[in-house]
């Protein structure tokens, strides 16, 4: 799933976004609160995660930068859908540098099911980031939910060293459901 360099998004914040979207999906792209929370609540407590892949894997160039890690160093990475009623709402893209999450204490290997926006919005350590968002390339979604032009949200958890870079894509079954 590696994308060529020129086809890497810009990931912009609201302010510079060079048109702004609804109001109804400015709300699900720049509210920070959880967005497990908010799914669950949307799908009436029908919120379930399915783990897609999980392990470690050479960052994306943009995620590098991100991090503020070398091109190509190597991290945890997650992917995993975030359902409603069993539907595919959110892809969601996790990672973390190896150097900073091997001496951090969380292991993210242990998460299975279980969503990682619940762990970090629980854990008073961490502080979230700007909220920056794109048009999410194609190539880089599962073969299954693969669309163009599907927005996508990013911001990076911190604590101490340790920085957890979050990308969530909604898809395109996720915006009826959402009324939006």
């Amino acid at each position: 799933m590696h994308c060529p360099a020129s086809q890497t998004p810009d990931w912009l914040a609201r302010e510079l976004l060079p048109s702004v979207p609804s109001a109804s999906v400015c709300d699900w792209l720049f509210n920070e609160d959880s967005l497990t929370r908010r799914l669950t609540e949307l799908s009436n407590g029908g919120f379930s995660v399915t783990p897609l892949r999980e392990g470690w894997l050479a960052l994306r160039d943009d995620e590098c930068a991100l991090l503020d890690v070398p091109p190509g160093s190597l991290g945890w990475v997650r992917e995993v859908y975030l359902r409603g009623n069993g539907q595919p709402w959110v892809f969601a893209r996790s990672v973390a540098a190896r150097q900073a999450l091997q001496g951090s204490g969380l292991d993210l290997q242990q998460l299975g099911s279980r969503s990682l926006g619940e762990l970090l919005f629980s854990d008073q350590a961490f502080t979230r980031g700007e909220l920056q968002t794109c048009r999410y390339p194609s190539a880089w979604l599962p073969a299954e939910a693969m669309a163009d032009g599907l927005w996508a949200r990013r911001s990076c958890f911190s604590r101490g060293p340790l920085a957890v870079l979050v990308a969530e894509v909604f898809l395109a079954d996720f915006w009826p459901a959402a009324g939006c």
